[in-house]
């Protein structure tokens, strides 16, 4: 809610992962927000993202002042937030390209760092000296006693100055985007940019393609606290404390230990006699490291993913536009999901080629419709749904729908749906 004010259009634009969308457009709901969604059809890094949200912008207004900023980073000071946006409006409607420098409170080695430029001096902040990589430890200390700031990675100017810029220095990913922008289409409440020409965009950052080539790039100190919540470690500094200094989520008991993180989802976790450790513990996997450690979790991820895991890449909830589903065990031969169907939602209909289905209503009263049978059913009552058959839940009240599912067969992957019908007008058949 930090860019609520005067200071910002009421309408955001988000740029978003197309396997996001559901989860954006219900964060976007909670809070009350209207937003352009674009979609991204494959990721292509930062660059190509900005190119498209100052296309998004330009055609609002030819002269739109666009502030970029990371949908995952942390900013408890609001006031002072807004009154680094409003330091730096003036040099952003001159043409720099502003980003926003966090003064260092200890050596991070996570970070990037921005070199200010003492030599010139302007509209209140610095042009730039140098952009430099995440250091080691040591010149991460040199770095916070010569001045540099850590890179935020948030930015504001001129949508038509940046785009003019970016057409200087990288050509092909502003011909590749604009092109998918132009050819861009409506899908329910998102904005899908064009496949095929997004593809072809080079995958580069924002930094490494204009920031660090620019010679209008501008730091100004934020004068605010920030963290990106890249590492369990910056979550740890982010959290309440105890008082050892032990900051922790759900159901956690910490005898004698100190410095320790430890994030548990629905079942107890102890730690006895444990200083300086991560522990986070979710129903398919457990994560136990040391906090000095926790930016190589990065790699470790990598390297499940190349193991094939699907516990790599797998989210446990999972939103669609009628509701989410949520796996709460699997094994051999069946699985079982909690599914919510907000008010107003309808699944679509559909038939499975290799499992069976049984749900039983935890709360609210769904239709279901099974072949030509269509029936309500309340609390506590259950019904099974055959293999091959047609079938479709739907929400028709004013409150939420809560069922347990019960699959079971030989093939449990989430393409094994034929749908017949979809009042959502979704193209794939690999979405409950």
């Amino acid at each position: 809610m930090r860019c609520q004010s005067d200071l910002f259009n009421e309408k955001p634009i988000v740029i978003g992962a197309n396997d996001h969308r559901f989860l954006i457009a219900e964060d976007l709901t909670q809070l009350n927000v209207q937003a352009d969604i674009l979609l991204e059809p494959i990721p292509r890094n930062s660059c190509a993202a900005v190119v498209a949200g100052c296309l998004q912008a330009m055609e609002r207004d030819k002269e739109s002042i666009v502030l970029v900023l990371a949908a995952d980073h942390a900013i408890k000071n609001e006031v002072g937030f807004k009154a680094s946006i409003a330091s730096a409006l003036d040099a952003a409607s001159q043409g720099y390209l502003i980003t926003f420098g966090i003064k260092p409170d200890y050596p991070s080695t996570g970070y990037g760092y921005i070199l200010p430029s003492n030599d010139h001096i302007i509209a209140g902040g610095n042009k730039v000296e140098q952009f430099v990589e995440k250091p080691d430890e040591a010149l991460a200390k040199q770095y916070v006693d010569e001045g540099y700031f850590w890179n935020s990675g948030n930015f504001m100017f001129r949508a038509d100055i940046f785009l003019r810029e970016a057409k200087l220095l990288v050509p092909e990913i502003v011909d590749a985007v604009s092109k998918a922008h132009r050819k861009k289409r409506g899908d329910l409440d998102f904005l899908r940019l064009d496949q095929a020409a997004f593809t072809s965009s080079p995958s580069i950052s924002v930094d490494y393609a204009i920031m660090e080539k620019t010679d209008k790039a501008a730091v100004f100190s934020a004068e605010h606290d920030w963290s990106d919540i890249g590492t369990w470690n910056s979550v740890w500094r982010n959290l309440p404390k105890d008082t050892a200094d032990n900051a922790f989520l759900g159901d956690v008991i910490i005898q004698g230990g100190k410095n320790n993180l430890v994030h548990s989802r629905g079942r107890l976790t102890t730690l006895v006699g444990v200083d300086d450790t991560i522990v986070v513990v979710t129903r398919d996997a457990v994560l136990v490291g040391d906090q000095s450690l926790s930016e190589q979790i990065k790699g470790l991820v990598t390297s499940l993913k190349k193991a094939g895991r699907d516990e790599a890449g797998m989210a446990l909830q999972v939103y669609r536009p009628w509701g989410n589903y949520e796996q709460l065990d699997k094994g051999e031969g069946y699985q079982v999901k909690r599914i919510v169907i907000k008010p107003g939602g309808v699944l679509s209909l559909q038939k499975h080629q290799y499992r069976s289905e049984h749900w039983v209503v935890v709360q609210g009263r769904p239709e279901i419709t099974i072949d030509k049978d269509v029936q309500t059913l309340e609390p506590n009552q259950s019904i099974y749904i055959p293999l091959g058959s047609l079938h479709r839940l739907a929400n028709r009240t004013d409150e939420s729908v809560v069922i347990i599912e019960v699959q079971t067969g030989n093939y449990l992957g989430e393409d094994d749906i034929v749908r017949l019908e979809d009042d959502y007008n979704r193209d794939t058949n690999n979405e409950k």
